[in-house]
């Protein structure tokens, strides 16, 4: 795995705010000092992609169509805490043949191990890079879990249509497919697997 799955990732900001892949956060320009507040993933306006390299000559794209998650921002960075739940029957390469391959025992073993998981256990603000957080997590996938620290970059904030908080955060990060014991096809297909997150969160 590459340095811990780290690039950018945008994370959830109402005031200070937390993300993490997949992912929480939390800045110093506190407009709110109460309780912690929680966020969940409009899935419509949120996106997980992936890129792998096939015969180390051309880049094919991917992403799945079915997840969910849920933020906690704590204006004082102790309790900031984010969760995501994928599907892994999900993934879509735009190609039926190749999703079907790739759902099968030979990549994701969708039956056997149905979701693809991340839960945060520490969010820090990354020293020296504005509205950019360090969130380290369990990444559960393949029923391999692996500990990962990524990068978390909040992308914005703004009022929904009833008045709702939102918050916007994406991140790209790089892990190593054989690392969760996905080894097949390692000639065509490469082994660095890079995936954009990139997320929206309405308040609770």
């Amino acid at each position: 795995m590459k340095t811990g799955l780290g690039h950018n990732i945008r994370i959830p900001y109402t005031a200070a705010l937390v993300f993490a892949l997949l992912i929480s956060g939390f800045t110093g320009n506190i407009q709110r000092a109460d309780a912690a507040d929680t966020y969940e993933i409009d899935t419509a306006h949120s996106m997980i992609i992936f890129r792998a390299k096939h015969n180390a000559v051309s880049y094919n794209y991917g992403r799945f169509n079915e997840f969910t998650g849920q933020i906690v921002m704590d204006p004082m960075g102790i309790d900031s805490m984010v969760e995501f739940e994928v599907k892994a029957a999900s993934v879509d390469t735009g190609n039926e043949k190749r999703d079907q391959h790739l759902r099968s025992s030979d990549f994701f073993s969708a039956k056997q191990f149905p979701v693809i998981t991340f839960k945060s256990t520490k969010v820090s603000a990354k020293e020296g890079e504005e509205d950019v957080f360090e969130v380290t997590g369990d990444l559960e996938l393949h029923g391999v879990k692996k500990s990962i620290t990524v990068d978390v970059e909040i992308t914005g904030q703004a009022k929904g249509r009833e008045g709702e908080s939102l918050i916007g955060f994406e991140s790209t990060f790089t892990i190593n497919r054989s690392e969760f014991g996905m080894t097949y096809g390692m000639g065509s297909v490469s082994d660095d697997i890079r995936i954009t997150v990139s997320i929206e969160a309405a308040q609770k």
